[in-house]
């Protein structure tokens, strides 16, 4: 086997696959909840949860519009196929292996097309449904910290093919933590937009 995919997890890296890991099995956990609820709102679409606090903090009014099954099934059911991956991604980074670049560039692809989804998703909630699900909350946010751990790891290992310059230029950007200062800038927005339309 090629001594590349077994290399030593650069030592930076393995916090960034425990990040991965941490915000993965939360957002697998929050689309295993959301699962459940879209199951049983199909059977019964009077159903309340516990999440149901009012008419702008509900689980059940975000999870019965038509955003919430947009492919033709349960959103929820996406993040059960693709969060797996991720957590597999996680564990064996922080067991030593070291993957090809297609396979990085190819997750840095899929996840992105996850993490715009998940946004939208939360644009559909905020200004058209009127309601926040606070499960789907958790999942836009772990959805988040992923997307940055990917995009992280792939920058700082240039997967994503940069001229050597500009490689150079961002790993500095990602040494000093100007990735986190914008994570947490996003981050800071989300919960304050929230808090001023549902609170």
């Amino acid at each position: 086997m090629s001594t590349d995919v077994l290399a030593p997890v650069r030592a930076p890296h393995r916090w960034i696959y425990a990040e991965m890991l941490i915000f993965g099995i939360i957002s697998l956990f929050a689309s295993f909840v959301l699962a459940v609820d879209a199951i049983e709102l199909a059977a019964n679409p009077d159903a309340r949860f516990t999440c149901d606090i009012s008419a702008t903090i509900s689980c059940s009014k975000v999870g019965l519009s038509w955003q919430a099954n947009l492919l033709g099934f349960p959103n929820a059911f996406l993040g059960l196929m693709s969060e797996p991956v991720v957590i597999t991604l996680a564990v064996a980074g922080l067991s030593g292996v070291r993957f090809p670049r297609w396979i990085m560039v190819g997750a840095q692809i899929v996840y992105t097309i996850g993490f715009v989804f998940a946004y939208w998703l939360f644009y559909q909630s905020y200004f058209n449904i009127g309601a926040l699900c606070p499960w789907c909350l958790t999942v836009t946010i772990a959805t988040t910290f992923v997307m940055f751990s990917i995009t992280r790891i792939n920058l700082l290992d240039n997967n994503l093919g940069l001229p050597e310059r500009a490689h150079e230029a961002i790993s500095r950007w990602l040494r000093i933590g100007v990735d986190f200062a914008l994570l947490t800038i996003i981050i800071a927005l989300i919960a304050a937009a929230a808090l001023t339309k549902y609170l």
